[in-house]
């Protein structure tokens, strides 16, 4: 009995021993796996290859952002641009500064004007062989120089920008100021631009490279996964919409859209598909900067200025033109990356094809309006639906809904009739309309016809 007890003490402690043993290996296994995932470093790598503009800016807003929710240890830029707007290229400093990982750029060829900046904003600048940073002078859209405020707002951006990251701040004026002196590197007159072996010489690039990898292997990063930025179906959605020729596309439905709403109220689908291809132009120019919410506010006020002046104002005035001004204003300026009227960063040829694209759309929806509308009326669809034989009175037709006669009666405008309203006869009140003319509320009028739902009436002061 107890030598069976003692088997029984030794055959639990057996097992406990082995499920100790499996479960330590299984634990040291893990924590291998583990300090391997975490020895491996995470690189995102993003690409800034073209016009530092709105829609650049939006698209580094969304690379860190993504680059945070993979908790990448280092964001590397591939660059290669010309420069662009300040403003676009200030926001993108800054998010840089404030990033709160290493962020590393790559200039493969050019780094110039905004271009310079967001480098110089990177923990470190690598180069490739043949690549030139500096040439930071504001220009204009025209590209001459722009006035002294944006060249010292420029300036002191730079010099502030150098002074974060340990370089040289009077080297960084001096890519925007040819006033700059600096013995050894420029004389009066002429701007910074250095090469590749010039930055690496003066601290404003770590080292010539021919590829991020190379980078990597400079740092002695041997085991990392590089992840590189991809637009989501949604950002490649909005840059289909962006395209010039969809967006006059998009104004040319619009305009057919509201004016074939005017001419047949209550249709309804031509006014919803004008709706539907505004959202689809105003958002994507909205969410990359270009449309700002007072061009919206314009456009609006366009919009209800034209349709005050067709349903309430007699005549096409004042009103009518402010709102085809504002509308079709505000449809270019929201092409334009223009800083409230401020259009020195934008260039003329911009501005051209902005107002091409407008005024094609709308030049087109006229066209289609004609051709479409032609070619409906005279299809076979539409004889089916249309009623084409006319009910003449000789045939014995009638569209009276009086119970009396009512031509040559008096009676007084119950509304104001523009053309149309209603009028009071006795104590019933009819709708009328007249023959063009505008009658005041209480005036006295005289029927002429009462053929159809409305009688027809006169002013009787005629």
């Amino acid at each position: 009995m107890i030598e069976e007890g003692n088997k029984g003490i030794k055959r639990v402690a057996r097992i406990i021993w082995v499920s100790s043993m499996l479960l330590l290996f299984g634990v040291t296994i893990m924590t291998r796996l583990q300090g391997q995932q975490e020895a491996r470093k995470r690189i995102f790598k993003m690409e800034i290859r073209g016009d530092i503009d709105p829609r650049m800016n939006r698209y580094v807003d969304l690379a860190l952002t993504q680059a945070t929710d993979i908790d990448a240890d280092i964001v590397i830029i591939d660059m290669d641009t010309y420069g662009g707007a300040v403003t676009d290229a200030n926001d993108i400093r800054t998010r840089i500064l404030e990033y709160d990982k290493p962020v590393w750029v790559f200039i493969n060829n050019d780094a110039a004007s905004a271009g310079a900046l967001i480098s110089i904003a990177c923990d470190s600048i690598y180069m490739a062989p043949g690549s030139n940073i500096g040439a930071a002078t504001v220009v204009t859209g025209e590209g001459e120089a722009a006035p002294d405020k944006y060249q010292s707002y420029m300036r002191s951006i730079m010099r502030s920008t150098a002074e974060e990251n340990g370089r040289d701040p009077l080297i960084a004026e001096g890519m925007v100021d040819d006033r700059v002196e600096i013995d050894g590197i420029t004389e009066d007159g002429k701007i910074i631009t250095f090469t590749t072996s010039e930055a690496i010489t003066h601290g404003y690039a770590e080292g010539e490279v021919n590829s991020v990898e190379e980078i990597l292997a400079k740092n002695n990063i041997d085991d990392y996964e590089i992840t590189p930025y991809t637009l989501s179906a949604v950002e490649h959605i909005i840059a289909f919409f962006l395209n010039p020729m969809v967006s006059s596309l998009l104004i040319l439905v619009i305009t057919g859209g509201i004016f074939f709403e005017l001419q047949t109220p209550g249709v309804g689908f031509p006014i919803a598909a004008a709706g539907v291809a505004l959202v689809l132009y105003l958002v994507p120019y909205y969410l990359n900067g270009l449309a700002e919410s007072w061009e919206i506010a314009v456009f609006v006020v366009g919009i209800a200025l034209i349709a005050l002046e067709v349903f309430v104002i007699p005549g096409f005035g004042v009103a009518g033109i402010l709102g085809i001004i504002c509308t079709v204003g505000s449809l270019i300026f929201m092409m334009l990356a223009n800083d409230l009227f401020n259009f020195d960063y934008v260039g003329s040829g911009e501005v051209v094809t902005a107002a091409t694209v407008v005024f094609a759309g709308m030049l087109g929806s006229v066209v289609l309006l004609f051709v479409i509308g032609y070619r409906f009326t005279n299809s076979n669809m539409f004889k089916k639906v249309a009623l084409e034989d006319t009910q003449k009175r000789e045939e014995g037709y009638t569209s009276s809904f009086y119970s009396e006669p009512l031509i040559g009666k008096e009676g007084t405008a119950f509304t104001i009739l523009r053309p149309s309203g209603r009028v009071e006869i006795g104590d019933t009140i009819y709708d009328a309309y007249t023959r063009g003319e505008y009658v005041e509320k209480g005036e006295t009028i005289v029927v002429i016809s009462q053929e159809g739902t409305s009688l027809k009436v006169r002013s009787k002061k005629e």
